[in-house]
């Protein structure tokens, strides 16, 4: 059945799930985008021929309403269309945050609400979401928002109450890992490469770590000490960052951004 697509916020994030939902097949006829910049807004008609119009009548005849804006944004946008939302509608709002709480009390009643956590390697199609259903959310819908999330990336559900752990890990986790880079470039850089070179290496030894770890079916550990042979480089290598606490200091990282998320949310 077709689904009547509306995206509020036409951002880097917003565009992002705009070209990939239609890389998946949706026509440019099932989207409407909200966007108050005239030039912004012809930029996208033009792009990929779809409707742009006011916040209002973009959720007024959407069958799924994608609120892809600042979070300091979200209470005035959700004042705004809430008396134009269908009621049978589903509301995902992808604002770091913001509650469902916040946002089901700001909508008429029974409006399906799902709080998602993108990150941004969506933008290449290999973003993480993880999704949280609200009271009102059926299974049905909250499969709909999975296939429409699948788009641009991977989805996993979870409790509303273990979204800061998901902020934590995969949110913010992107940062870690071009944290690591920064290092390695630099670290081979160091050993006589040139940057250009140890960029490369770099980025492709994470890809295919990456790409190894998701479909190997190991866990992490198992594939590391598969990579550690005795007293071998590697080894060296490990050794080094055990006596540095790098480990715990991740681990400290991700728990930190966790109850930093907390704060931000507030009482839920």
């Amino acid at each position: 059945m077709t689904q009547r697509i509306a995206i509020l916020g036409a951002g880097v994030m917003g565009e992002t799930l705009l070209s990939a939902i239609l890389r998946a097949g949706h026509s440019a006829a099932d989207l409407v985008i909200s966007e108050k910049r005239d030039e912004r807004a012809t930029e996208l008609r033009e792009a990929y021929g779809v409707t742009v119009t006011s916040n209002a009548e973009a959720v007024a005849g959407a069958d799924v309403v994608l609120l892809v804006v600042k979070p300091q944004d979200v209470p005035a946008l959700l004042d705004e269309i809430a008396e134009s939302v269908r009621a049978d509608a589903t509301v995902v709002s992808l604002a770091a945050g913001i509650t469902i709480t916040t946002i089901e009390s700001a909508l008429p009643d029974g409006v399906a609400v799902v709080r998602a956590m993108p990150n941004t390697p969506a933008l290449v199609g290999e973003g993480m979401f993880g999704i949280s259903p609200g009271t009102s959310c059926s299974d049905d819908q909250l499969r709909v928002v999975v296939r429409l999330l699948e788009s641009g990336g991977k989805v996993v559900v979870v409790d509303e109450a273990q979204q800061d752990a998901v902020t934590a890990v995969s949110g913010s986790g992107p940062a870690y890992v071009f944290y690591l880079a920064e290092a390695m470039i630099a670290g081979g850089v160091d050993a006589g490469l040139d940057e250009t070179t140890a960029r490369t290496l770099t980025a492709q030894t994470l890809v295919g770590a990456a790409k190894l770890l998701a479909e190997s079916g190991e866990t992490a550990d198992e594939l590391r000490r598969r990579v550690t042979s005795p007293n071998g480089t590697t080894h060296a290598a490990i050794t080094t960052f055990d006596e540095h606490g790098v480990k715990d200091a991740l681990i400290a990282g991700v728990a930190a951004a966790a109850a930093r998320s907390a704060e931000l949310s507030g009482p839920s």
